[in-house]
């Protein structure tokens, strides 16, 4: 019988959030200068990234010509970076129990207008399949942070996504979102062939923190921010973090977020393969998630994204269907490089075709149909990607960075994600989605040299010819 191990015999500390050092910053800063906006332009255009002085100092521009060329520096790093590739994925909500108590969050304990659901293993493999339908090949499973049936029902859930088949199509990488763990529960995950680990701080002021989880293990800051620690030291080099912005002011959730990146960047070598950035949207028997108390702007929303892929140009950069898809599709302008699609945030909504709004974690602002995102993706030029070559091949941590920071994995990005295309359009799409995606391959086959040529043409025949999951 697998067991959870014991609590860690040393408690960690996040001493590497220093909130004097990021409230001193912000005092001392100011909007730049035009020159100033501009040579952090340039700077940022090198890949290196920017400091958190710099970051904080982009954070304050107004004027609008100096935002557009934020905004415009933004696009063209990701696309030095990933190429014209955008990751598409669902989410799949496997239980909505949860011991915590988060003000702003539908799952806590405390809540009596939640409808309580933990999706049997036969209910798991009938989501997987619905959403095996749409095209998908990449789930993101997430769970309230309990587990009635132990950690063993995480694991199982993990070799029920994964073991589901429907014809050609199949769940290639299941990455996840969960409570933190300890180190040997943490290793357990990796033997259980996850991509990503993924975990929200939520806010990194301490205060406020304190202030909205009134109870369960999440209310231990430590605990939650040194997760990431103890999931590198039990082999899993692929994380993704983020804040829900709403809760602390952003500025403030900006710059800490960058020490933590620092933090691991100096001790494991490897930042964050992904970053979030959910809005606090309504959530059912919350008061505070329909006002929150630093309620973030568009404008300032969209600062934040393009300033973070400058900051941090080789991260993945993750828009939800939490946002409206007016407001998701600004931001695939500014850096965003992977979107959810098509999603439900209830345990069983998939399945039962209809969202529950009594048993999901938030509102949706995004209801299209994964088609429906698709086609609005190729219009806009962009190439979706269901692509999860890197996991399978070892292309994490070192191995992903050593590629993704002097820009050269849209190298292997880009004939992954046409043939992951490709794929999508034979066996998925409808008619107009196929004809606007074909075109969509030829235009960017165009634009390849002959050396990228060569190496794509051969994967698309195989895709044509019947084969699925070529990748290089």
């Amino acid at each position: 019988m697998l067991k959870e191990s014991g609590v860690e015999t040393a408690k960690q500390v996040a001493d590497f959030i220093d909130h004097q050092e990021v409230e001193e910053i912000l005092a001392r800063s100011a909007p730049p200068a035009p020159s100033r906006v501009r040579e952090l332009l340039v700077k940022a255009q090198e890949l290196n990234g920017l400091s958190i002085g710099e970051v904080a100092s982009l954070s304050f521009v107004k004027d609008p010509e100096l935002l557009d060329e934020i905004f415009s520096t933004a696009k063209r790093i990701k696309e030095e970076i990933y190429g014209s590739r955008l990751v598409l994925f669902a989410p799949l909500y496997i239980s909505n129990r949860c011991s915590n108590e988060c003000t702003y969050c539908a799952f806590r304990a405390t809540n009596k207008e939640l409808k309580r659901r933990t999706l049997t293993q036969q209910e798991i493999a009938d989501e997987t399949r619905t959403i095996i339908g749409q095209g998908h090949k990449r789930i993101l499973m997430v769970a309230g942070e309990a587990y009635p049936q132990g950690f063993e029902y995480i694991l199982d859930s993990i070799a029920t996504i994964y073991a589901t088949k429907v014809g050609n199509g199949e769940i290639r990488r299941v990455n996840v979102n969960l409570a933190p763990q300890t180190v040997d529960v943490f290793r357990q995950l990796k033997q259980a062939g996850i991509g990503t680990f993924q975990l929200f701080q939520e806010t990194y002021h301490r205060p406020t923190y304190a202030a909205v989880h009134l109870k369960g293990r999440k209310r231990d800051y430590d605990w939650r921010t040194t997760a990431f620690d103890r999931a590198m030291e039990a082999g899993i080099d692929d994380i993704g973090m983020g804040a829900l912005f709403g809760l602390y002011d952003w500025r403030f959730e900006m710059l800490s977020m960058m020490q933590q990146i620092r933090h691991l960047d100096k001790k494991f070598g490897v930042g964050p393969h992904t970053i979030s950035f959910p809005r606090i949207e309504p959530a059912c028997g919350s008061d505070l998630a329909s006002n929150p108390p630093h309620a973030l702007s568009d404008e300032d929303f969209f600062k934040l994204i393009a300033i973070m892929r400058l900051a941090i140009p080789y991260t993945g950069m993750i828009m939800s269907t939490r946002e409206n898809a007016e407001v998701r599709r600004a931001t695939l302008a500014l850096g965003i490089s992977q979107i959810s699609a098509g999603s439900r945030t209830d345990p069983g909504g998939y399945k039962n075709e209809e969202t529950d709004l009594q048993g999901g974690q938030f509102s949706q602002g995004d209801h299209r149909s994964t088609e429906e995102v698709v086609q609005d993706v190729i219009s806009l030029g962009y190439m979706p990607s269901f692509c999860t070559a890197c996991y399978r091949l070892g292309r994490t941590g070192h191995d992903f960075m050593d590629l993704a920071k002097p820009g050269e994995i849209k190298y292997h990005c880009q004939p992954n994600a046409m043939s992951t295309f490709l794929e999508y359009l034979c066996d998925y799409a409808s008619p107009q989605a196929k004809a606007a995606g074909e075109k969509l391959i030829s235009v960017e086959l165009s634009r390849m040299d002959g050396q990228q040529t060569a190496s794509t043409l051969p994967m698309l025949n195989q895709v044509r010819r019947g084969e699925r999951d070529v990748f290089m």
